[in-house]
């Protein structure tokens, strides 16, 4: 003997259950010193919201270990306040960095390889730092002058430098 099932359905849009779970979902509380809506519209202050996920990757990367934090012991509240605010330093010239990087690139249309090989135009500052390894400086000091060789540098490196302007050039042309 032989059993069989058949199933028929049909599915039926319950809007006032979709409705309910957007209205849950959609909800933002944020708060602000702000209260002109001229000067800070709910739209613009709610994107600076979103925006913050920024800042948490590069509060990431002040706790990856090639910051190296972990190395430092501290005790006195002074010296922590003031790694702190060294850290914060270092974050908001590693943001500024990178968004000038990605400006460049964008603004040129070039991209730079990232970690697969792939063309990119946003590649995150710590890559091109990680890229610029292994590139030394070399003072030669003589009774009359100092001379600084740089050694290592690659086609890769005169490109990232040649795309990022020739302020960045100088810094790394030989003399």
């Amino acid at each position: 003997m032989e059993v069989s099932y058949h199933l028929q359905a049909r599915i039926v849009e319950d809007k006032g259950k979709i409705e309910e779970k957007s209205a849950f979902l959609g909800r933002f509380i944020i708060a602000t010193n702000e209260l002109n809506a001229e000067k800070l519209s709910s739209q613009e202050m709610l994107a600076n919201y979103k925006e913050q996920k920024c800042v948490e990757r590069g509060f990431r990367f002040l706790k990856d270990s090639s910051f190296m934090t972990s190395s430092f012991f501290l005790k006195k509240q002074e010296r922590i306040i003031a790694l702190g605010m060294v850290m914060c330093l270092c974050l908001l010239v590693y943001t500024i960095a990178q968004r000038q990087i990605r400006k460049r690139l964008k603004e040129t249309g070039k991209t730079v390889p990232s970690q697969t090989g792939k063309p990119t135009q946003k590649p995150s500052l710590k890559w091109i730092f990680q890229i610029f390894e292994g590139v030394h400086v070399l003072l030669k000091k003589t009774n009359v002058q100092r001379i600084e060789i740089v050694l290592n540098l690659k086609p890769v490196h005169f490109y990232i430098l040649a795309t990022l302007g020739s302020s960045l050039e100088k810094i790394y042309a030989s003399t």
